[in-house]
Parts: C-alpha cells; structure tokens; sequence
C-alpha cells in the first residue's frame, strides 16, 4: 500500500515533510535550472583541468595552459617600469630647476615624490605636509633655508644638524639663560612677541629692542627678518616653530630646542630626492 500522500489543492505528491502543518510539495526543479546546474559542473571540470586549481603538497596543479597571475603581474610590472623608465633617466640626468620648468617630468616627479613623501615624511609633517610644534609647515612659504627648489633638494638630501652629513645644515641658537639675566630675557620676549602682536607689558619693548640689538640681530638680523644663511627664522612673522606668545619666547630663548632632521641622500638617491624637492616645492609655499 502506497503511504504517498496528494496534496488536496495542487494535486502533487508530497514529500513527507512538515512543518507546523505546512507540508512540502515534491515539485520537480526546473528543466532550465538542472540544465545550468549540469554546465557548471562541467565548466568548473574544464576549468580545473586547463587552469592552476587543485593545492598541492608544496604548490598546486599547473593546468595545461599554464596560466600563472603572477606572471601576469610581473609583466605588468616590467612594463610599467618601462613606460616610467624614460623619465626617470631624463630626472637623472637634469637639475631639480630643469625638472620644474618641463610640463613632463614636473608632473612625473610630483607623482612620485609624493608617494615618496607618504612613505618617509608624514611621520613628522604630517599627511598633508602641514607639520605640527617643533616640525615645519611645508605648504607656507617660510623657509629657514630658502624655499627655492634646489635648496628644498639641499635641506632634504643632506639634512638639519645631521651629525653624520658633512654637508648638513648648520645652525644652534645659544642658550641667553647663560647669557642674559632674567629680566633681560623678559624684555627681549616681549619685544618680539611685539613684531607680530600685543604684549602684555609694554614697557618692557624698548629695552628689549636694546637687547635684541646686542644679542640677536646678528643672526635674525636687525629688522628681525631672519638669516637664511645661518637658518635664523624671521621673527615678525605669525609663524612659530615651538609656539607663539612672550612665555613660550622666553622659553626658547633660555634653552633653545634644536630640531634635526635625517640626511635622505643617501638613503633615498639622487633621483627620488630630486622628485621629493619637487614634490615639496609644488605644495604651494615653494618659492
């Protein structure tokens, strides 16, 4: 006797499952879809006969065509190399001046030197090269050694105070507390704070003036414009390296903070040097 049970409504078998009263029809699947089914099980046999598929012990089925992607990415590689090859030889051979004033390479060079910036400066300038207390801002154009590009190169192949570089840049503010006595620390802070904004004490602005005279012109020069020669900063400006306002003057002009920064020529090369110059300089605060 046959337990098969015919569903009243559709008149199909079932399959003798239910669920909360609700039984399943044993519908069969569609022709079109057993089809499908039936062609990507051949497909993917074909597949893993003609393509790299099964995993070995130490490495996998070549497949009969021997198709390797990562062949495919070292070709795509070499040939990138090539197509940038012609450019990189033309950066070798001219001066970071040369390099700026052709539409070419100026655009090449900044390509690179800014994916060279990401991997080595942002660490202290920050994503954006805008830099933060104690490392400079890149995109404004207050330069202690000139902002022009080949002395953006020099800057970044030999350094600041880079012991290690004979030819790093030079350049160390004495420490006034041993120099000035206190009140005459006050009065110069307060005479610079005054260059670029109020004070609170405004007596103290002339005999500092005396005092920076005496003590400071020398590098920062008598207008208080600074020294690119010597790295002295142009102190009439609203741009500060270590902070703003008398107290943190007075601060640095007791015990000066020497920033350093690393000599890159040699780890980087001439040429990604080259493009970093130009990279920093199309930043918008290059002179």
């Amino acid at each position: 006797m046959s337990s098969e049970h015919i569903d009243e409504a559709s008149g199909i078998s079932t399959t003798g499952h239910e669920w909360d009263g609700i039984k399943e029809l044993n519908n069969p699947l569609p022709r079109w879809w057993v089809t499908t089914f039936c062609i990507t099980i051949v497909w993917a046999a074909a597949y893993t006969i003609a393509f790299p598929a099964w995993p070995m012990l130490s490495s996998a089925t070549s497949g009969v065509l021997g198709y390797s992607s990562r062949n495919d990415v070292k070709h795509e590689l070499a040939a990138a190399e090539a197509a940038k090859g012609k450019y990189v030889a033309a950066i070798e051979q001219k001066t970071v001046s040369e390099i700026a004033a052709d539409d070419g390479l100026r655009e090449f060079a900044v390509a690179a030197g800014g994916a060279t910036f990401k991997v080595n400066c942002v660490q202290c300038h920050g994503s954006g090269a805008q830099g933060s207390k104690g490392f400079p801002n890149l995109n404004d154009d207050d330069w202690l050694w000139g902002g022009e590009v080949e002395q953006i190169q020099q800057t970044i192949a030999h350094g600041i105070r880079f012991a290690s570089d004979p030819d790093t840049r030079q350049s160390e503010m004495p420490a006034f507390a041993d120099v000035l006595q206190p009140e005459q620390i006050l009065q110069v802070s307060a005479y610079v704070a005054s260059l670029s904004g109020p004070v609170r004490d405004k007596t103290l602005i002339q005999p500092g003036a005396k005092v920076f005279e005496e003590n400071c012109a020398a590098c920062h020069g008598e207008s208080a414009k600074g020294g690119r020669d010597v790295g002295a900063p142009d102190l009439t400006d609203a741009i500060w390296l270590y902070g703003s306002g008398e107290s943190a003057i007075a601060a640095q002009v007791r015990a000066p903070r020497q920033g350093v920064m690393p000599a890159w020529g040699a780890r980087l090369g001439e040429t990604k040097v080259k493009e970093l110059a130009v990279y920093v300089h199309s930043l918008g605060g290059g002179e």
